[in-house]
């Protein structure tokens, strides 16, 4: 399996962690890491005390999405400049600031909806409002973070940038948790003022990235092909406007038909649990398929020139294929697409299991607090370490070997039943895998970019990343209705092992380098 000489000392690489660039990533991790639980494990507990069903609580997790998408709109944040703020700014920082403002907004918003009164619609417009905004951040930062500095830190920036996300899931998870309790809401007596105060303190929370973002430099100009044209500008924001409506058209006017469908196929298959997953995989196919054929019609009226499109979304993708060749390329791309779906479908519906346990709010976020954040960090700085003297290859096989295996302590945990001995232990083994992994993992992303294209290049690796695993996560409460806790788990360990296949598989042929 391929490896990195160790170039550098224990003290040299420790040193590292002190530079400007890698403490930014902190600060920009907890921007980053804060809205991510606000879509997924707090808006669970607050949906399920207000007396929503499992299974509707988990479809919310669809709402972050906009993760598993950001590359359709990442050359837009690539190569259009903001009004006044990109001058002012720069480009990075300028995006940066706006997606930071809106983030802010879509947790203001969700804060004054009440799920127990008001339509589930509302709450899931503004949930979608905040991974969109939220994705156009990480967009951003993951640019931010390759441009500016060498290939020699990126470890140590990806180790520092888990540790910060790491806070910010901590703050927005057990913090909102802490307070939504304080302010006196509980399963027995749900209390809307209480979330609401909750939420509206995460968009405190989220000043240390705004702040940031005012206080950093703009990294250096890199390579790149710009968009210069106004024309293109305003035609590059119509071919997102209407395809994007077209993507939601699909599913808003589907709906009625695919109850139906789903109603039929479940009688035919008898397995109301595949049939939902045929409906839903069709309705997305069909969904993507509309968006394609209004881009081209877009195009073809003139209003996007064909060559500003190319540069912008094919030349990134030919330039992947090109440098990798073929079948390097597709296996890479597997690699990408699998290697956190044992991870990913486990955490979408961790929350509510706890809850189902027995585990009361102050409980879990007090576990998550004490041990689970150290062990995150402590993970996400091992994990870089690491990587530097061992490779990246090594320590990724070890991350996602050891997040499957944490994944049957999670049986264990549903046949123990309440336990806080057990849920301690639980939730330290599997952060510190969760940050091993994610520091490898990252700067195996990284070192897969190519600087000319560096925002859409790793948007399109991180979307691809979640894009299954979120899918599929979002019939994990039905799968845990129909088979239980443990043998959902069990499911979640097995899907991590073809991953460990494919790092080997890809570690015979893949270099670790900088693309310049």
């Amino acid at each position: 399996m391929n490896q990195t000489s160790p170039t550098t000392s224990w003290l040299d690489t420790l040193r590292a962690f002190t530079h400007p660039r890698v403490l930014t990533m902190l600060f920009l991790g907890i921007s980053a890491g804060t809205p991510i639980l606000l879509i997924f494990s707090s808006l669970s507990l607050w949906l399920r005390e207000a007396g929503i069903d499992r299974s509707a609580v988990t479809y919310f997790s669809w709402a972050a999405l906009g993760y598993s998408f950001k590359f359709v709109w990442a050359p837009l944040v690539d190569q259009l400049p903001i009004p006044f703020l990109t001058k002012i700014m720069g480009r990075r920082r300028a995006w940066l600031l706006a997606s930071q403002l809106m983030i802010i907004s879509a947790i203001t918003a969700m804060a004054f909806i009440d799920p127990a009164v008001d339509t589930l619609n509302t709450m899931a417009w503004a949930a979608v409002f905040l991974g969109f905004s939220s994705a156009t951040q990480d967009i951003v930062i993951d640019a931010y973070r390759i441009e500016s500095a060498d290939s020699d830190l990126q470890a140590l920036m990806s180790s520092s940038y888990i540790a910060g996300y790491r806070i910010g899931m901590l703050l927005a998870g057990a913090g909102a948790l802490f307070l939504a309790n304080y302010f006196g809401s509980t399963m027995d007596n749900y209390n809307y003022q209480a979330w609401q105060w909750a939420y509206l303190s995460m968009t405190c929370v989220m000043l240390t990235g705004l702040i940031t973002t005012l206080i950093i430099s703009e990294p250096s100009e890199t390579k790149r092909t710009a968009i210069d044209k106004q024309s293109n500008h305003l035609g590059f924001v119509l071919l997102f406007i209407l395809s994007v409506s077209g993507f939601i058209s699909c599913f808003y006017y589907s709906s009625n038909y695919a109850q139906i469908s789903t109603n039929f196929l479940s009688t035919l298959f008898a397995n109301a649990q595949l049939a939902a997953f045929i409906i839903e995989l069709c309705r997305l196919s069909i969904a993507l398929t509309a968006a394609g054929i209004i881009a081209k019609l877009v195009i073809y009226s003139g209003a996007v020139q064909q060559q500003a499109f190319e540069q912008s979304y094919i030349y990134p993708i030919k330039d992947f294929f090109q440098r990798f060749g073929w079948s390097l390329a597709w296996l890479l791309l597997a690699l990408i697409g699998l290697y956190r779906i044992s991870d990913i479908l486990l955490g979408v519906i961790s929350n509510v299991f706890y809850q189902d346990l027995g585990f009361s709010k102050p409980e879990i976020a007090s576990v998550v607090k004490s041990f689970g954040l150290l062990m995150t960090i402590t993970g996400g700085f091992l994990g870089g370490l690491l990587t530097v003297k061992f490779g990246v290859m090594r320590i990724l096989f070890v991350g996602a070997l050891l997040s499957a295996l944490t994944n049957l302590l999670f049986m264990a945990l549903a046949h123990t039943g309440y336990n806080m001995m057990m849920l301690t232990i639980v939730i330290s083994a599997d952060n510190l895998s969760a940050g091993l992994a994610s520091a490898a993992f990252i700067a195996f992303l990284s070192s897969l970019t190519n600087i000319s294209f560096t925002a859409v290049q790793y948007a399109i690796f991180s979307s691809l990343m979640t894009l299954l695993p979120k899918i599929l996560g979002g019939y994990s409460g039905t799968v845990v209705e129909a088979v239980g806790y443990s043998q959902f788990f069990l499911i979640t360990a097995i899907s991590g092992i073809p991953v460990l296949f494919l790092i080997v598989w890809a570690g015979k042929n893949f270099h670790i380098k900088h693309s310049e």
